[in-house]
């Protein structure tokens, strides 16, 4: 599978993806998130990131799947962490299991650690318990845990 970093032609390939992630994902666990904003917003907002400096846009080939990471500004509270979080990811059903995940997660660890990143970090849902078990397999651990209440 060949992962490839994004250029401005693709963004209407990530823009496909990152829907797809909001409509099986998040639209299925957060009854507030807006699932039109891929189509809305999804085109500027990406095309500004990929060619940020701080962001890596990665895609799978054949619609296999994106991820979406960034480097942040130093924590004046945690003077000591460079972090890198990656933003969003999602690989397409007929293509997980199949390694595209894991090769789209070790393209960002290398990306962040190439960067001077000591702290990688991903949110997923609590509920989506593949998504955790998969990341925990990378080494990510809960760090931090947010409680909601409606």
């Amino acid at each position: 599978m060949t992962v490839s970093v994004c250029g401005i032609e693709d963004v209407p390939e990530l823009v496909k993806s990152v829907a797809g992630l909001f409509a099986e994902d998040a639209g299925r666990r957060d009854p507030f998130m807006d699932t039109g904003w891929p189509a809305r917003e999804g085109a500027a907002y990406y095309a500004g990131l990929v060619d940020d400096p701080a962001c890596l846009c990665l895609l799978a080939g054949d619609g296999a799947g994106h991820l979406v990471g960034r480097l942040r500004p130093p924590d004046p509270l945690r003077p000591g962490v460079t972090r890198a979080v990656l933003e969003s990811m999602r690989v397409a059903p007929e293509h997980r299991r199949s390694g595209v995940g894991g090769s789209l997660v070790d393209a960002f660890v290398k990306w962040a650690h190439e960067r001077g990143a000591n702290e990688l970090t991903v949110q997923a849902y609590a509920q989506n318990e593949s998504a955790v078990a998969f990341y925990a397999t990378y080494g990510f651990r809960p760090f931090l845990v947010t409680l909601t209440r409606p």
